[in-house]
């Protein structure tokens, strides 16, 4: 979500292959297009005009996706829920008043474990170990979970990283905070390659010449380091700028570039992706605490807002989404169309620094939404399934959608499930802030309704009940056996 900064009070293990010969079907590989501007012309599904919007509440999906559990939010996390991370048979769900616990060993039937009330939006969250990370981007009196709404324009004020020990899931230990220009608005967890430090990838923006610790040009990210054994000496260890060259400049209906919005990094490919509010960038991070920008891309046509990324396995494509309307508009209907507010499909192609990414369609869910939904692209995971590349997708309150886009220049909807507008008398946000796939469910925090467990059936998607995650922070992407 988008927002904006004013002065007031992401291990994996693989279950060994017992089935042989698997029916898989051929990858098609899209002819060679240019890197830079998107075409309006790119191919896209039309908006399915026959579709009947479902009642305030109801729910309606694609055979094969159905709901199996819902937990409403409890007080005092009754505020809006954000991001999710998973480790062993716990979910763990950010929200505005702080993060909730969840035991999902059986995912029929989760159960709240502990809710940690520390507000600071949006809490954006990360997990690796017995640590947990919290992202704060709102001026807070201090760094205590008992803080208060403060203004950036108050040189005291604080905005950063949290650290929490999970080592007792039940009772989550405050141990640290990190302050960061413009604060957190999301971070990325990118594990060391000497195993005993972990890097946080801090993503912030809309610096303003009277914020004292937000000053334009902001053009750049945090990276916080994390020891492992000592957590508490967690710091700043760099700033690396981004876009020394000034990023988008922006123009109406497209924002302009003053840092990132959310990088997803790939670890095992020493890979990263930046959405980065007028630009797409891929990064080489073999260097932790020195990323560099090895291309960059714009879609000065239909993109207003680039905010996060999803490499497919190999690592040779990247979607984009764009929050059109940062949120808190109604853009899921046949007025705004197929190509703004999508998803950008690029293919990586070259090898090296030489690697370019290169558009070859736009994806955007096919089903009309009211005008009192918001619904925009927002996050979603990788579906770990062999030989292709499906996707899980939260749209708001266009709800969920799984899609196919191993022909990177033809995506194809696969499944959906979505409730009904909340309100048919006035605009009202809500709907799927997260979905994401982690081991056999698709698990989604609806920013009003709680946390939802989804079940997927499709033949296309069975080989991904092979794969089973350890720990799944879904912006450190992690790698799965393929061919």
């Amino acid at each position: 979500m988008i927002t904006l900064r004013t002065p007031r009070a992401r291990r994996l293990t693989t279950v060994s292959l017992a089935a042989a010969g698997l029916l898989l079907a051929s990858v098609a590989t899209a002819p060679p297009g240019n890197a830079g501007v998107a075409a309006p012309s790119a191919p896209s599904g039309t908006v399915d005009t026959t579709y009947t919007i479902p009642g305030v509440d109801e729910i309606v999906s694609s055979p094969n996706l159905r709901q199996v559990a819902n937990l409403p939010k409890q007080a005092p996390l009754d505020a809006t829920n954000s991001d999710l991370a998973f480790q062993g048979r716990y979910a763990f769900a950010g929200n505005y008043n702080g993060f909730v616990v969840y035991d999902i060993s059986r995912p029929t039937a989760p159960t709240v474990v502990s809710q940690v009330y520390c507000p600071g939006s949006q809490n954006d969250i990360s997990v690796h170990g017995d640590l947990l990370f919290l992202s704060t981007d709102a001026p807070r009196s201090d760094d205590s979970c008992n803080s208060t709404g403060s203004s950036a324009t108050v040189k005291e004020s604080w905005e950063g990283i949290k650290v929490f020990d999970i080592s007792d899931k039940a009772n989550p230990r405050y141990i640290k905070a990190v302050e960061t220009a413009c604060g957190s608005h999301t971070h990325t967890l990118v594990p060391g390659t000497d195993r005993k430090t972990v890097y946080l990838y801090v993503s912030s923006y809309s610096p303003r010449a009277e914020f004292p610790d937000c000053q334009p040009p902001h053009d750049s990210i945090s990276i916080v380091k994390v020891p492992l054994k000592k957590p508490t000496d967690a710091a700043v260890v760099a700033t690396p700028n981004l876009f020394p060259d000034g990023g988008y400049e922006g123009r109406p209906g497209g924002s302009a570039t003053t840092g990132c919005h959310d990088i997803t990094a790939y670890p095992e490919k020493n890979l990263a992706a930046g959405a980065c509010m007028g630009d797409g960038i891929l990064m080489d991070i073999s260097n932790r605490e020195a990323p560099r920008v090895i291309n960059q891309v714009r879609d000065t046509v239909n993109f207003a807002f680039w905010h996060s990324a999803t490499f497919n396995n190999s690592g040779t494509k990247v979607i984009f989404t764009d929050e059109l309307g940062g949120g808190g508009a109604a853009t899921c209907n046949e007025a705004i169309g197929p190509n703004r507010g999508a998803d950008a499909i690029y293919d990586v192609t070259g090898s090296g620094d030489a690697r370019t990414m290169v558009f070859r369609s736009y994806f955007k869910i096919p089903r009309p939404n009211a005008d009192t939904e918001t619904c925009v692209a927002h996050n979603g995971s990788l579906i770990p399934v062999l030989g292709r590349d499906i996707m899980v997708q939260a749209w708001y309150q266009g709800g969920i959608s799984v899609f196919d886009f191993t022909d990177s220049a033809n995506p194809e909807e696969i499944a959906f499930w979505e409730r009904g507008p909340l309100s048919t008398e006035r605009l009202t946000g809500g709907g799927s802030w997260s979905a994401y796939y982690y081991n056999g469910y698709i698990y989604s925090n609806d920013m009003q309704k709680g946390f939802d467990v989804l079940k997927l059936t499709d033949w296309r998607t069975w080989t991904a009940n092979l794969i089973r995650y350890r720990e799944l922070n879904v912006q450190t992407q992690p790698s799965y056996l393929g061919w």
